[in-house]
């Protein structure tokens, strides 16, 4: 297995185990738990984010286009109504 092809794996990963805490979270009525779950989602998002940059950086990641001024306001004013 190529090292692409190991980045997008583990960011794909990463990206599954945010969903599952999140919905953890989100269910979680034990205030202690919730916090653990916080903290172990705000660990892996930083460790997502810097893999990104590194899988970015060597071209293993092709961010989509911006999106236009226009696209964002459409978005912006869908979410408003």
């Amino acid at each position: 297995m190529d090292e692409k092809t190991m980045v997008n794996d583990i960011l794909d990963g990463v990206k599954g185990d945010l969903n599952t805490y999140q919905t953890a979270i989100s269910e979680c009525a034990n205030m202690q738990l919730r916090q653990t779950l916080q903290q172990i989602r705000n660990n892996d998002e930083s460790f997502q984010y810097e893999l990104f940059k590194v899988a970015q950086a060597k071209g293993y990641y092709k961010p989509a286009a911006a999106a236009t001024v226009t696209e964002i306001q459409t978005v912006k004013n869908e979410l408003q109504q």
